[in-house]
């Protein structure tokens, strides 16, 4: 039905009811216009081959004329070829059409050159600053999927069935409510689920109206950005550190982003520097190197927050995903009414297509950036965050997680065998946090990662080039080597395609350095 209402639609468009046969020069009938139009569609590939047109009666509603003058044209149409007609199914475009059966034989190469049209000349496109800079550090790879992307999950093990069960159960008593625009911040049942789960899982304190659900942690930062940050203002963030948000405050006009070092107890702090507005930190499991932040490194970066007016960013990464010890707690829940924004996301416990995340704000700030959301964002997508509710509550979150707890876990394992047996731990960047969803391939300081990273997704293999997320002018040289999406028993086989393209480029176990 769809497509014989945009059927219907053109021949509107296109003057039926309106002086089309003045136009034309002549007095023509119902009949010979609406034939006239259809072959006008099919020529022009409007009404494309096999395609389905509208039943008489459907056609006679749609441009108020008899079921006759439908039944004529499409009967005219039939005989010259244009269309053709199946009992019990419809009317459909031809094929093949009289156009492409008279249309003249293929011109030489000689004669097609010398008929060539003038080229058009495209307009010049002058892109903004920040668009300039994003699409120069652009990090997005064309694929998401396979060995070895970093940051993916498994997405073949999500429980689709009883998701498919929850929301097919919310669509049948969808309410007007549910398919509008939301300006609440998320829908309450989300927000109490999160509540709950947070205080167990992260031990994050907080109340419903605290939580904001966002589509994912780029949005969460960019709105953070737009609300708290001016022009001129200093936002630090850890270097190395993760790419999305850096391209983030590269579309903040003016603001100054500082690269603070990551050492062995998490970013650096610097009392003689001017303070900053904004601090962005990935404390429980730093991203990309992995390691935890100390409990004495976040409670000296909280007094400094707190004795210089300034808001951490806490982005809680792959925090659920520890196998050699439990969860550490978020910096959120260390002190009370900390200067913290937390945020988190499902694109990492459950699949990233979901687009979905939240923040945990602090109270001065709920009201404020709550309106914020919903005046830049427009929010919807109520009925996945009820599905999304109704999964943490009945467990079926919880139970995911553990499983997928276990599996990562072995796949992690087995990419480390992998390195240790064939190029040595030299090679391997392994700090003590046991977590997450890949590894950091140690390489040689002279080394052009960004061009292995090219040659390895030429050959169907993935990776992500450590230089890529530094911002200093000499950046470590690495590979980050996502386990996740990828079964041990074809973990092996991508491994020695990266294994060749190193021996290639000159790299030999034990000669990191």
């Amino acid at each position: 039905m769809a497509k014989s209402s945009v059927c219907v639609d053109w021949l509107l468009q296109k003057g039926w009811g309106s002086t089309l046969a003045e136009q034309q020069g002549a007095r023509l009938t119902l009949v010979e216009q609406l034939c006239a139009l259809l072959r006008e569609g099919i020529a022009t590939g409007a009404l494309k081959p096999g395609e389905r047109l509208p039943a008489t009666r459907d056609l006679m509603k749609g441009l108020d004329v008899s079921r006759n003058t439908a039944l004529h044209a499409y009967e005219q149409l039939r005989v010259e070829g244009y269309l053709v007609s199946h009992v019990g199914s419809g009317t459909f475009v031809a094929q093949i059409t009289p156009e492409l059966l008279l249309r003249a034989p293929r011109a030489s190469r000689a004669s097609r050159m010398a008929a060539a049209p003038t080229p058009v000349r495209h307009r010049e496109v002058v892109l903004s600053k920040g668009a300039q800079q994003v699409l120069a550090h652009a990090s997005a790879a064309d694929r998401q999927w396979g060995a070895f992307m970093p940051g993916v999950p498994d997405v073949s093990q999500f429980p689709r069935a009883v998701y498919a069960r929850i929301l097919n159960r919310l669509w049948r008593h969808a309410q007007p409510e549910m398919l509008t625009y939301d300006t609440a911040g998320g829908a309450q049942p989300l927000k109490q689920a999160l509540v709950d789960y947070l205080r167990v899982a992260r031990s994050v304190q907080c109340m419903p109206e605290q939580i904001l659900i966002t589509e994912g942690v780029h949005q969460a930062v960019d709105l953070t950005v737009r609300t708290l940050v001016d022009p001129e203002d200093f936002v630090w963030m850890e270097d190395p550190g993760y790419w999305g948000i850096a391209n983030v405050l590269r579309m903040s006009p003016g603001v100054e982003v500082v690269g603070r070092a990551v050492d062995d107890e998490g970013i650096t702090l610097d009392e003689q520097a001017t303070p900053p507005k904004l601090i962005c930190v990935t404390p429980s499991h730093q991203y990309p190197l992995g390691t935890v932040m100390s409990l004495a490194r976040r409670k000296a970066l909280l007094a400094y927050a707190r004795k210089h007016g300034v808001w951490i960013l806490e982005d809680d990464y792959d925090s659920e995903f520890r196998f050699a010890s439990r969860p550490i707690p978020a910096m959120q829940g260390l002190e009370q009414d900390a200067p913290v924004i937390y945020i988190g996301t499902f694109s990492k416990t459950l699949f990233p297509g979901l687009r979905v995340g939240y923040m945990v704000l602090p109270p001065e700030l709920v009201t404020p950036m709550r309106r914020m959301h919903a005046e830049l964002y427009r929010e919807g997508h109520v009925v996945t965050q009820l599905a999304l509710a109704e999964l943490i509550r009945e467990g079926h979150y919880a139970a995911h997680i553990r499983k997928m707890r276990v599996l990562y876990g072995r796949r992690r394992e087995w990419l480390r065998t992998l390195i240790l047996r064939y190029l040595g731990e030299e090679f391997l960047i392994e700090p003590d946090s046991q977590a997450g969803l890949q590894l950091v391939l140690r390489l040689p300081d002279h080394f052009d990662d960004v061009q292995l990273a090219q040659t390895l997704q030429s050959r169907g293999v993935l990776g992500r080039p450590l230089s890529r997320y530094y911002r200093s002018p000499e950046p470590a040289k690495g590979l980050l080597l996502g386990y996740a999406a990828i079964p041990e028993d074809t973990m092996q086989s991508a491994f020695f395609i990266l294994l060749q393209a190193l021996k290639e480029c000159g790299v030999k176990p034990g000669t990191r350095r």
